[in-house]
């Protein structure tokens, strides 16, 4: 039976109101390397040449100093959002972002999966979903690059690579991040239309592992405009360095970005592209652990499955593919993915095969009807999974439609999404509705 959101609607209201008086600022307007690395025009590694150029004193200024007065090396700067402090000579760099996300829901939080999820009671919460620290940059020269991200409320330790970028052709990265397996999984949670990821992605997410990787940005601004991405992983998830057998993941991206502009792993066409950017990807992944699914809190397991420590070493074999589309251009924004997966279980010689998708879109009408505000978007999205293709009458639906306001861009923005979820049951479908109300603030 579905149930009507009642409480939040007040809260909603009220929350919204203050956000609006105490949280709207300007953006500040993006420079003109900014827009051309954002269109595809400029390369990564043109756009930091010239930041560093921009930073090094100019030789005629100089010359116009006092004798014997040296300018002192280190710079300390707001970038908007972030503290950074690098040298002159443009070699080194550190920025410090801190974001933080005020979640308001009813009747649940999170994406109910099973029957008695759907039938649990009703409850209004609001809570600090996320708090992190960032902590990246580049030393000795600017392609070799690192970062650190750290997460307050759960104390986990998310991120800490570090890539050397010498050449866009050919990068290599080493450490603990979230793979570049599916798009919805590599865009950051605070640069979502909606208040959070699809249910897709709890059941097909690769998420943050240990390992090391290859990457590359091939033939730019042409047709065959790509980008790669092949790595080995000890599949364990985050916060394991070691693995559970003599097994490693492997995984491979190919993005083709068929306009010959890239497009950016962000949601919404905030940045407005003058020129439409759009992308085909494809990636494949296979491990053999004792894990069935991942998240941010490491490894773990789908419904059906035992829990990572009551499992065998080596007992899942996990093979799974997705397929997926991007575009953006004038203010649209269009995503979505295909998904498969196959777990095969060693121990009990059986085999499972999962599917599911998502389709999503946004528009700021502002470019359609100027009286409309200009920093409102409203999206919408559809999404299914089936748990096992083989048994019918379990798959669950995702129907949400979302409105953002952005202050900042994804820095800084309000966002308050409805959802109608269903679960498929032999004779009888369980429903729920879900409302949601977000701030997301990067400094």
């Amino acid at each position: 039976m579905a149930r009507t959101p009642k409480p939040l609607a007040h809260s909603a209201a009220l929350i919204l109101g203050v956000l609006l008086l105490f949280a709207f600022e300007q953006p500040k307007a993006a420079s003109l390397e900014d827009t051309l690395l954002k269109k595809g025009i400029l390369t990564e590694e043109e756009w930091r040449e010239i930041k560093a150029e921009k930073r090094k004193v100019p030789v005629e200024e100089k010359k116009n100093e006092r004798e014997g007065e040296e300018e002192f090396p280190v710079v300390v700067d707001y970038e908007r959002p972030g503290f950074s402090i690098y040298t002159r000579d443009g070699n080194w760099k550190t920025t410090i972002k801190f974001r933080f996300q005020f979640r308001a829901s009813y009747p649940m939080e999170g994406d109910p999966v099973t029957p008695s999820d759907f039938r649990a009671p009703e409850e209004t919460t609001f809570n600090v979903r996320r708090a992190r620290l960032k902590i990246s940059g580049y030393g000795y020269r600017p392609w070799i690059k690192y970062k650190i991200e750290y997460d307050w409320p759960t104390n986990r330790l998310l991120d800490y690579r570090v890539t050397l970028a010498r050449f866009d052709w050919l990068q290599l990265r080493l450490g603990q991040w979230k793979l570049e397996y599916n798009r919805e999984r590599i865009e950051s949670s605070g640069a979502y239309q909606f208040v959070d990821r699809s249910i897709v992605s709890r059941v097909f997410t690769i998420d943050r592992q240990t390992g090391v990787e290859l990457r590359g940005h091939l033939f730019p601004g042409t047709f065959a405009d790509s980008r790669y991405y092949v790595g080995a992983f000890t599949g364990m998830g985050r916060g394991r360095i070691d693995n559970d057998d003599d097994q490693l993941m492997y995984m491979a991206r190919l993005q083709w970005n068929f306009l010959g502009r890239d497009v950016g792993f962000s949601q919404g066409d905030v940045e407005y592209h003058e020129e439409p950017a759009g992308s085909i990807a494809f990636a494949a992944v296979t491990n053999e652990s004792q894990c069935t699914r991942f998240s941010s809190s490491g490894c773990g397991n789908l419904e059906g499955f035992p829990a990572p420590d009551d499992a065998e070493p080596g007992q899942f074999r996990i093979n799974q593919a997705m397929g997926e589309l991007a575009f953006k251009y004038r203010g649209l924004s269009l995503e979505g993915e295909y998904h498969r997966k196959e777990i095969k279980d060693h121990v009990n010689d059986t085999k499972t095969d999962l599917a599911g998708a998502y389709a999503q879109a946004g528009y700021f009408f502002h470019y359609l009807l100027p009286v409309i505000p200009k920093p409102l978007e409203v999206a919408a999205r559809y999404a299914f999974v089936d748990p096992n293709t083989s048994v019918p009458d379990d798959r669950r639906k995702e129907y949400t439609a979302a409105l953002s306001w952005y202050f900042a861009g994804h820095n800084n923005k309000l966002t308050l999404d409805a959802s109608h979820l269903t679960l498929a049951q032999p004779g009888s479908d369980l429903a729920d509705n879900r409302v949601r109300l977000q701030w997301d603030i990067t400094f």
